[in-house]
C-alpha cells in the first residue's frame, strides 16, 4: 500500500501519516525514513520536536538522498514512513548531484521495490504550489520538479491525503492492494 500525504507546511502532514504508519503496523515496529539534513538551529529543533513525539517502537533509518537504500533495510511487509519528499527532493536537485529525472527514477525504483516487498510506504511532502507562478526561475524550475513528483506519486499512490489543520481529506480512496 503506498499512500501520499500532502499538505502545508505545519499542516500536521507528520503526524497524520504516523497515525497511518501506526495503524499498518499493526503492534509491529514501525520504520521512519528521514530524509532531513540539519543544517541550522532551526531545523535541528523541528528534527528534535519530531523525535521526541515518537516512541520507542519507531525504527529511524537517515537518508537524505539514498531512499532506495533506505528501504532496502527495511522487512518485506513493513510499515514505513518516509518524511519528507520535499526536503528529499531539494537536496537530490541541489546536493545529490542528480538530474530531475534521475531523482525521478530513484523515486519511481523505492516505491516499486516497497510495493513488490509488501511495505506500507506513507510518504510525506509539502504543498509549495499554491500561490501564482514565482517570478524567480531556480524557484520556479524547482516546484516544476517537486510538482512532478507529486502528480506522479498520486497516480502511483493507493491513497491521497491532503492535511488541513491537521486534519486528512481522502482525495483518493485506498484500493486493494493486491
Amino acid at each position: 500500500m503506498i499512500v501520499f500525504v500532502s499538505g502545508g507546511a505545519r499542516s500536521g502532514k507528520s503526524a497524520v501519516a504516523e497515525q497511518q504508519v501506526i495503524k499498518a503496523a499493526n503492534g509491529s515496529s514501525c520504520y521512519y525514513i528521514a530524509t532531513a539534513e540539519v543544517y541550522d538551529a532551526e531545523m535541528a529543533a523541528r528534527v528534535a520536536r519530531h523525535q521526541s513525539a515518537r516512541d520507542m517502537r519507531w525504527i529511524t533509518i537517515e537518508a537524505p538522498i539514498a531512499i532506495d537504500q533506505a528501504i532496502a533495510q527495511v522487512p518485506d511487509g513493513a510499515a514505513v514512513l518516509l518524511d519528507c519528499l520535499t526536503l528529499w527532493a531539494s537536496q537530490v536537485r541541489y546536493s545529490g548531484g542528480l538530474t530531475d529525472s534521475q531523482g525521478k527514477a530513484l523515486l519511481a525504483k523505492s516505491v516499486q521495490d516497497a510495493r513488490s516487498r509488501g511495505i506500507h510506504l506513507v510518504l510525506v511532502s509539502n504543498d509549495l504550489n499554491e500561490d501564482l507562478p514565482s517570478p524567480d526561475k531556480e524557484l520556479g524550475s524547482f516546484l516544476a520538479f517537486l510538482q512532478s513528483l507529486h502528480c506522479w506519486l498520486a497516480g502511483e499512490a493507493n491513497s491521497v491525503l491532503e492535511v488541513v489543520a491537521g486534519h486528512a481529506i481522502e482525495w483518493k480512496p485506498k484500493s486493494d492492494p493486491s
